[in-house]
């Protein structure tokens, strides 16, 4: 089911009339979930499973398992697949050194399934340790749904004997909507240069052009070009028959990223044209702006007390300026709260000195009062933007003496109170 406030139907439906099984469009940058249609149907995601493989390689790189120069050749069964003209395969040769970066450009850029495997078996000995891998990655990463039975996103029976051990040979990969648009915003947030390769149009491969499948990219070449959607970086398209054409995009414009994923749509233009009209709500009704500026201080809160101080209370602001992804027309929809931590109050609800300049009490918390519950990709649960709240100057302890004088003041004002309350009591 479509998780969102209210009838998710009739609010997306005068928005954006898309024509997918599933879709989802997210903020790149803070997870907010902008859109979603069945994002929660779980189906074959075909080569978008890659962008699972495209993380680990990329992770085993900054581990320092391997290198963009580390060398490998191609086995048996990778190049049966590359052989083979059914699957996408750029025709691979045995007994040949090739790189780490040849290996993962090719995947990247044409969706290649014998590089991908063959990069699968160079980071963990073999394709079925290898899926175990991206099994538990995907946990890691708080996938909702998914299930990895090889790196590419072939079904198995397509494999033939060569599927994963572990895995079933009638087996498929599969991904919700949600789980792959969270894939890909660890993917580019954690891996930045995944961008770099899969905004790549053309390139030589194997001494031939090889061209990418995503035909949204500015600049594609021929009749392609029609299709270009201005800021595209990637991210990975699929196809097979149980699939249909699924594609995660991401996009760019002015400082705005946005990750779109449809799932089965009808054809290799459809997964394009719908992503567009994704794309085209998420840039005209959404907009990133600061809404409040560093060292902003909500009026009338902007002192908070402070206990066994020299001073009785200390000015608190924000550490940062706090920005955020938000629906046109719905700016003054936003306030801000302090959030201060417990371990830094007395029972009274007081700060206690001593207190540094600049130091973190809590944090001040955006608060959306609209109609709409956005939620995050990443969490789960409602769309929560904080930054710290911190101290405008320092407070030092008062020395014994003042304490102990303060101490006595108290000492003797509970008593009149107690008695003044004695007194009352007997009339």
């Amino acid at each position: 089911m479509i998780v969102i406030f209210g009838n998710p139907e009739l609010t997306y439906a005068a928005t954006v009339d898309l024509e997918a099984e599933s879709a989802i469009l997210v903020d790149a940058d803070t997870g907010k979930i902008l859109y979603e249609k069945k994002a929660d149907l779980t189906l074959p995601p075909a080569s978008m499973t890659k962008m699972m493989t495209e993380y680990l390689v990329l992770e085993a790189i900054k581990n320092g398992d391997i290198s963009w120069d580390t060398t490998t050749q191609i086995g048996d069964y990778p190049y049966s697949i590359s052989a083979d003209t059914s699957f996408s395969g750029t025709g691979l040769t045995q007994n040949k050194d090739y790189t780490v970066k040849e290996l993962y450009t090719a995947m990247a850029v044409n969706s290649d399934n014998a590089t991908t495997i063959a990069l699968a078996q160079l980071v963990a000995g073999s394709e079925g340790k290898f899926v175990e891998m991206m099994n538990k990655k995907a946990a890691e990463l708080g996938l909702p749904d998914y299930q990895f039975v090889n790196s590419t996103g072939l079904p198995n029976s397509a494999l033939g004997e060569n599927y994963p051990e572990g895995t079933k040979p009638d087996a498929h990969n599969l991904l919700s909507a949600r789980s792959a648009a969270l894939l890909a915003y660890h993917l580019i947030n954690d891996f930045p240069q995944a961008l770099d390769y899969s905004s790549i149009t053309t390139t030589e491969f194997e001494g031939k052009q090889i061209k990418n499948w995503n035909w949204m990219l500015p600049d594609m070449p021929g009749y392609l070009s029609a299709y270009g959607y201005k800021g595209m970086k990637g991210l990975k398209t699929g196809f097979t028959d149980l699939a249909g054409y699924c594609f995660t995009g991401v996009a760019e414009r002015d400082g705005q990223r946005f990750i779109s994923v449809v799932m089965k749509t009808d054809s290799i233009e459809a997964r394009f044209q719908e992503t567009r009209k994704l794309m085209d709500y998420g840039f005209k009704q959404f907009e990133q702006k600061e809404l409040f500026p560093e060292g902003y201080q909500i009026e009338g809160e902007s002192e908070i007390p402070v206990a066994k101080g020299k001073e009785d209370s200390v000015e608190v602001e924000t550490a940062k300026a706090i920005k955020a992804t938000f629906k046109k027309g719905e700016e003054d929809m936003y306030k801000v709260k302090y959030n201060i931590s417990e371990e830094h109050l007395d029972k009274d609800g007081n700060l206690v000195a001593p207190i540094e300049k600049g130091e973190k009490i809590g944090t001040v918390e955006l608060v959306y009062n609209g109609e709409e519950n956005y939620k995050n990709v990443v969490t789960g649960e409602s769309q929560k933007t904080t930054v710290d709240l911190v101290t405008t100057s320092s407070v030092e302890k008062s020395n014994w003496f003042m304490l102990m004088i303060g101490s006595v003041g108290d000492f003797f004002s509970d008593i009149f109170t107690s008695a003044v309350d004695m007194v009352k009591g007997w009339f």
